[in-house]
Parts: C-alpha cells; structure tokens; sequence
C-alpha cells in the first residue's frame, strides 16, 4: 500500500519508479511501482516552492515540474538527481505534458497553451484558442499534430466544461 504525506499534487513514473510531488514541499518522493514501497531516495530541489505539476522525457530522462509559486519549470535528472531552473514562464503554468520531445504547457491566465522543446527550451507555438474558452486546464498532442484540450467554455454554453479537438490552430514562432 502506498502512504503519501501531504497534499499529493502530481505523479509520473519512468521504468519502475514513481515520483510523486507534494504542494508547498521541495521534494520528489520516489516510490516502486510494483510494490509502491516508498525508496529510501528523496530528490530536494532547493528553491521549488509550490509544484502544480510534473511529466517525465523518457527519451532524455529528465523530469519537468510546474513552480506555482516561482512562476517556473524545473528540469531533473531521474539519474543523478541533479536539477535546474529550466525555464521561467512569467505566467502561472496550469498543467504540463509531454510528447516526444514536445513539452506542452497550459496556463490559465492567460489561457493558452504553449509547446516547448525540450532539447533546447525555443518556444514551437502557441496554440491559438477559441475566445470562448475561458480556462483551459490540460493539454496534450496527438501523434497526427493536434491538440486535445480540456477546458471551460464552449460555443454553445459558456459555463459548459468540454473536452475538444483543435486542428493545427497554432502560431509557429520563428526566430
């Protein structure tokens, strides 16, 4: 059985390992998915504050954690355990995803959703949003390039919750 102290707020898990983050705590508790007996590692990042979210790259191993209280993301070696502020968002992010080497971020205000590369932090797009949805609380790519989001508002009913595909509605930032 698997006992979490605190506000559990996200999970992920790589090969046999769960991580798990907790609000208003620095720490990633790390965990055993086939017995899910905590593991005597804890990883303490010095200076997250308040994590909302956190994905895992498994093509570079690195785990992705949303700051609330730092308006960032921390990027963290699932193998030395060493960490960084990867990237200050200037925005409080919402939710976090990840496909391939495509970091996708939600945030609520304003609400948008933003896709990142992982390799080098460059900014790919901004997903263009219908003005009807107010909030947008979670996000992922498919693998045909579109986006499915989660959000609150639609065009029939604007405190309707809804589920919905967007067609490639995405401005593509070049540099």
């Amino acid at each position: 059985m698997l006992y979490v102290v605190g506000e559990g707020r996200a999970v992920t898990y790589l090969d046999n390992i769960m991580y798990v983050i907790c609000r208003g705590s620095s720490t990633i508790r790390l965990y055993n998915t086939d017995t899910l007996s905590p593991l005597d590692v804890v990883i303490d990042v010095k200076g997250m504050k308040d994590p909302r979210d956190i994905v895992v790259c498994r093509h570079d191993r690195q785990l992705y954690i949303a700051d609330w209280d730092c308006d960032c993301i921390w990027r963290v070696s699932v193998d030395d355990h060493s960490y960084v502020k990867w990237l200050n968002t200037q925005f409080i992010v919402w939710s976090l995803s990840m496909t391939s080497r495509h970091l996708l971020v939600t945030s609520l205000v304003p609400p948008t959703v933003r896709q990142y590369s992982t390799t080098n932090k460059q900014l790919l797009c901004v997903v263009k949003l219908p003005q009807y949805m107010k909030d947008v609380w979670h996000a992922v790519e498919t693998t045909h390039g579109t986006f499915v989001v989660s959000h609150w508002g639609t065009s029939q009913d604007e405190e309707q919750e809804a589920v919905s595909e967007l067609l490639i509605f995405c401005h593509v930032l070049r540099h």
